[in-house]
């Protein structure tokens, strides 16, 4: 009977011995499922935060991973479905979800095997800073559109205690070595909700230039930053948390991430308007 996969990806490790449980071979790759993995699989339905890279190795051979990938088992075919071919959500009775780690066609590997996984540390350490610095770019967002740029109480605000501009406008979030990509819809349903759209878009540089300036502050008063875990599992929810402004910030997240804010000494945000609709935020981490 194949487990739900454990995930050490929010524990500092990049090498693991670990058993195979599972292995689906195709005519182009195989997939391959383990007991315990450090590996870090793009999610299916939020893909925002890329999958790790790194090797899978017998005593004998070595393989790339190419792909990491979320897997669902069901129990009673032992049919593996992968990605955006999952039928159902997480936690369905008769099913597990597994991280599926996708290598070339030729591996030759067995159920029970032992096998050693390394993560590509430095790729993934750079994720973790951009999808960090992602996160507190949007609070310090959040923060100074809260300042000025809502004319009514939105229902919705932040671990700060700010109106979450982040939540009720984000459509895409891409993250990527040292840095993080936002998109937010500057829609009818935002301005109803309180937004001064027009103002906004009218004073993007000024916005732009005092997030900057926030996020400076924060980031010469370094901080611990921590993954709450609720579970060993894949599928066990995980919360990202930071002391700013003297408030223990917490958001759920699913992605790996600094121990630390001193790991990012500076950061700097870009504002783009898109026509009247859309504001795009570049956050880039710096001086690395």
């Amino acid at each position: 009977m194949v487990a739900p996969s454990k995930v050490l990806f929010c524990h500092q490790t990049w090498q693991l011995e670990t058993t195979i449980q599972f292995v689906d071979t195709h005519q182009n790759f195989c997939d391959v499922v383990v007991d315990s993995t450090p590996f870090h699989p793009v999610s299916h339905i939020w893909p925002d935060h890329p999958a790790d890279k790194g090797t899978l190795a017998t005593r004998t051979q070595q393989y790339e991973v190419n792909e990491c990938l979320v897997g669902a088992i069901e129990l009673s075919s032992m049919t593996l479905y992968v990605d955006k071919a999952i039928p159902v959500k997480r936690d369905a009775e008769g099913w597990v979800f597994v991280v599926v780690h996708r290598l070339a066609r030729e591996a030759e590997l067995a159920i029970g095997q032992t096998v050693l996984l390394t993560v590509d540390k430095p790729y993934q350490q750079s994720l973790s800073r951009g999808h960090s610095a992602g996160h507190i770019a949007s609070l310090a967002l959040n923060k100074v559109l809260a300042e000025s740029y809502w004319r009514k109480d939105a229902d919705r605000r932040d671990g700060l205690g700010s109106y979450d501009f982040n939540s009720y406008a984000q459509e895409l979030s891409v993250v990527s070595a040292e840095c993080c990509f936002d998109r937010y819809r500057l829609g009818k349903t935002l301005k109803k909700r309180g937004l001064n759209t027009a103002d906004v878009l009218a004073n993007l540089n000024d916005i732009e230039s005092r997030v900057n300036q926030q996020l400076a502050q924060w980031l010469a008063m370094p901080t611990d930053v921590e993954m709450k875990l609720e579970g060993p599992y894949l599928t066990s929810s995980r919360y990202w948390q930071c002391q700013l402004d003297g408030v223990n910030v917490v958001m759920p997240c699913g992605g790996t991430h600094i121990n630390s804010t001193a790991e990012v000494s500076a950061m700097r945000v870009e504002l783009q308007a898109i026509e009247s609709m859309y504001i795009e935020m570049h956050t880039h981490v710096i001086d690395q």
